[in-house]
């Protein structure tokens, strides 16, 4: 029953219970008071009351009747409102207070019905959703503490490494040539973390904001990845790392695509293959591109270490690391695979990731094939793409 209409009923109870009530004990008094040696006719009986001796005694019990009566009302509308109204109202309070105080365990009843039923279950959704929302901030907060101790050791590791080697020229211990490039490459080479690092957190900014900046373009597949691969070979070939790269689709194949965030994800992947990479035997990635009708399959594939079936599933998760296949040791902010998932499936394309521990782990990722159509459609299909 609505609030309103209970409200509707204690106000007309409160008008007409006691008019009732007396009009009826007034019959009551009157006719006991009026009773005498036979019957008498109902006019006659009702003269009776007014007469002195019997209005008198009739005024009494009626002031009693009717105080009685008032009485009983309010007794009984006082509980019923209280039960019915007053009462809710201060557990719904109650639990308030335990909201504005943290405390989110506070449960109130779902079984009562109408306005107040309502208001309870509405209590009950704000309190669920706030939890969830506290839990969600904590874990977010917990997980961002740990952002920034990766990142503040990574960023370390590599400014130590910087340190070292600028003292080590200007003490004079690159004596030579060899050893002189040596540390100077090696310098580069830490930068060049530093400066990953760095694209890192910038990006995952752009994700938590949804803000994550894209030029899509045409790109022809053979060139672009011929070009790509060409510049990352040189680094894997510098650490000792053999590249294998093939293209099986047509030379006209194009896909649209932002090139530089294409290349981000080529460069994260790459660069967590080679960091996870058995070095007690050869090392080795395999970079292959495939044909698959109306849709370009990327595979890049290690003889790596591994991801064990359990991690499989959580690997392009924010921070996720599993304790065999992503050792915290190993450093790493904890957000290149979620980063590289994030920008795949803003290009509409999807990843996915096979492994077997002991043998490597081969990630998957795939974008729709450019198709020549009509202008107007064309412009479309920039359109959502840009809406990224």
């Amino acid at each position: 029953m609505k609030l309103r209409t209970k409200l509707r009923i204690a106000y007309l109870t409160v008008l007409l219970m006691p008019m009732l009530l007396t009009g009826l004990a007034f019959i009551t008094i009157g006719t006991l008071l009026s009773r005498g040696p036979g019957p008498k006719p109902v006019g006659e009986r009702f003269d009776t009351l007014f007469t002195p001796p019997v209005a008198r005694p009739l005024f009494f019990y009626m002031t009693l009747a009717i105080i009685l009566i008032l009485v009983i009302t309010s007794v009984f509308l006082a509980a019923w409102i209280s039960k019915n109204i007053v009462s809710p109202v201060n557990e719904l309070n109650t639990a308030m207070n335990h909201i504005a105080d943290g405390d989110l365990e506070y449960v109130l009843p779902n079984d009562l019905e109408g306005d107040i039923g309502d208001l309870y279950r509405n209590y009950e959704d704000m309190r669920l959703r706030l939890k969830e929302s506290t839990g969600e901030k904590l874990q977010t907060e917990t997980l961002n503490k740990e952002l920034i101790s990766n990142i503040s050791h990574d960023l370390k590791t590599p400014i130590t490494s910087i340190k070292g080697y600028v003292e080590g020229i200007m003490d004079g211990v690159a004596d030579t040539p060899e050893k002189m490039n040596k540390y100077i490459r090696t310098i580069y080479n830490k930068a060049n973390d530093m400066d990953r690092l760095i694209n890192e957190l910038t990006v995952y900014s752009g994700i938590d904001n949804n803000r994550i900046p894209y030029n899509f373009h045409r790109i022809n597949v053979a060139d672009y990845f011929g070009d790509c691969i060409e510049e990352v070979g040189l680094d894997l070939e510098s650490k000792g790392i053999i590249l294998d790269y093939s293209n099986l689709t047509p030379p006209d194949t194009q896909i649209i695509a932002d090139p530089e965030q294409l290349k981000r994800v080529i460069n994260n992947i790459i660069s967590n293959s080679v960091k996870y990479i058995d070095k007690t035997r050869e090392a080795r990635i395999d970079i292959r591109i495939l044909d698959e009708t109306d849709s370009v399959r990327i595979e890049i594939e290690d003889n790596g270490r591994g991801i064990a079936a359990k991690d499989l599933p959580n690997i392009f998760e924010r921070f996720y690391r599993s304790d065999s296949s992503r050792n915290s040791s190993r450093g790493g902010s904890g957000i290149g695979l979620s980063i590289v998932k994030k920008i795949i499936e803003d290009h509409g394309g999807y990843i996915w990731a096979t492994s077997k521990e002991g043998e490597g782990t081969c990630m998957h990722f795939v974008f729709r094939k450019y198709e020549q159509l009509t202008e107007g459609k064309e412009e479309e299909i920039y359109e959502q793409n840009s809406d990224h």
